[in-house]
């Protein structure tokens, strides 16, 4: 069901790349844009008339208004399962508390008497949170997206997730998934739209407006028209190929968290790791998408076979059984054989996992050892579905090797920085002749010029 890769002995020999030697899914955003751009362009051309038509197409449900009405929200909190809301609210406290400590205060540096930079931290002004529909309603991105926006302070907060198909007379039919609903209103998340893919980030991007024929710029600020979105100045959230797709091509036009490709976890484990867990823990990124990646880096060729083992009995008893075994078949999965631990951690670190596991003796020190991974879960009882709904980690995180640059969403993805200089005269006065001098050695005299106006007078009085 799952390859080995043999990486034992590497060192030796030649150099070896460990990020191409554990190769991930196919991921082509390339191949992708000929069927994007149309989208964009008709969105932002034709607004609401185009989300309509491409919701038909793509969801295969019509929507009248795209924007989801109050009542829907209230409905769907009112009749969702009280574990599941139960979980929920313990999901978003403990989200909530780790974003309250990220939260960063203004730095002030004083240079000097009169002379003063702070670095303020500011909210975004409005973003759009986009939460997939397809395989599975991914309830827990609504708290991952949300809960840390609003901890930064974001003041305008819309969401978009694909509308559903529902029995014929059902009051959710053309809405997205009823539970998403509920956790938009457990959350106070009241601007919600019915719509998916490409065509919901240009959405946000362009803004759209029932109003005007034209899907751009009849729609400013915060809030929305009736039937219409406003643009956004940030979009979050995971999605296919066609919605990071859209990412790409639309950054610029508005900020973007990340572009996040198929899931994927890696686990480095020894001959301590428990074969069952692992097994599991494999399967349980496999069963998001036929494209997933599960990968175990082991120095330990016993517990690769008893993980094996695991993984065929394990796997014929779960439900989404068609889709693990093409994950774990295919060739974005296997098992990375290597000489000790210290290679190992080489090959983690290489790789960059989305989801690292340590399944290891002192278990602490080695995560301490790893500088790429979008989160690292340490030990046998932080299984990488605690972090996807009650760690108080966000679970959206960089893929495909990004770990290397690019960290999870946070707070800090929802605010921005701007430096604020206060200088006296007198502050001014002790950097004026450096300002000048460099400002002629730049050849940009008029810059120098700005400074030395603000004492000509004093230098004037001061000669007489």
């Amino acid at each position: 069901m799952i390859r080995r890769i043999d990486l034992r002995g590497a060192r030796a020999g030649a150099p070896v790349d460990y990020r191409a030697a554990v190769p991930r899914a196919e991921f082509d955003i390339e191949a992708a844009t000929h069927a994007v751009q149309p989208i964009i362009d008709a969105v932002r051309e034709r607004g609401v008339e185009a989300i309509v038509e491409f919701g038909e197409r793509f969801d295969g449900v019509r929507v009248d208004d795209i924007r989801v009405p109050r009542e829907a929200l209230t409905r769907a909190l009112a009749e969702l399962d009280p574990a599941v809301r139960a979980g929920l609210e313990e999901s978003i406290a403990r989200l909530r508390a780790t974003c309250v400590n990220e939260l960063e205060t203004d730095a002030v540096t004083e240079l000097g008497h009169g002379a003063r930079v702070t670095h303020r931290m500011v909210p975004v002004g409005r973003v759009g949170l986009y939460v997939p529909g397809g395989l599975a309603p991914l309830v827990s991105s609504v708290l991952m997206n949300t809960v840390p926006a609003q901890v930064a302070g974001v003041e305008s907060i819309a969401l978009a997730s694909p509308p559903q198909k529902a029995a014929p007379g059902s009051w959710a039919s053309g809405l997205p998934h009823p539970t998403i609903l509920a956790a938009c209103e457990l959350l106070g998340v009241s601007e919600v739209y019915a719509v998916g893919g490409a065509q919901a980030i240009a959405m946000f991007a362009y803004g759209v407006s029932t109003s005007s024929t034209t899907g751009a710029g009849s729609t400013t600020g915060a809030g929305s028209t009736t039937g219409g979105c406003a643009r956004v100045d940030l979009v979050t959230g995971p999605g296919n190929i066609y919605v990071v797709t859209a990412k790409r091509l639309l950054k610029g036009q508005v900020g973007i968290d990340s572009e996040a490709g198929p899931t994927e976890i890696a686990i480095l484990a020894d001959k301590t790791a428990v074969p069952a867990y692992v097994a599991a823990d494999l399967i349980s990124q496999a069963e998001h998408d036929p494209l997933a990646a599960s990968v175990l880096v082991t120095d330990s060729e016993t517990l690769a076979a008893e993980v094996e083992a695991e993984l065929d009995k394990q796997v014929s008893v779960t439900k989404h059984v068609d889709r693990i075994r093409t994950s774990l078949s295919g060739s974005q999965s296997g098992i990375v054989l290597v000489d000790d631990m210290h290679q190992g951690i080489d090959v983690v670190n290489a790789y960059g996992a989305e989801h690292l596991e340590i399944h290891t003796a002192n278990a602490d020190v080695v995560a301490s050892k790893i500088r790429n991974a979008g989160a690292i879960f340490i030990g046998p009882f932080a299984p990488v579905s605690l972090g996807d709904y009650c760690a108080g980690s966000n679970h959206v995180l960089p893929t495909g090797g990004c770990a290397c640059h690019s960290s999870g969403l946070s707070v800090r993805a929802f605010t921005k920085s701007v430096h604020v200089i206060d200088y006296s005269q007198d502050g001014l006065a002790a950097v004026k002749d450096h300002v000048v001098t460099l400002a002629h050695a730049e050849d940009l005299p008029g810059h120098g010029a700005a400074v030395s106006v603000r004492f000509s007078a004093t230098d004037a009085e001061s000669d007489s």
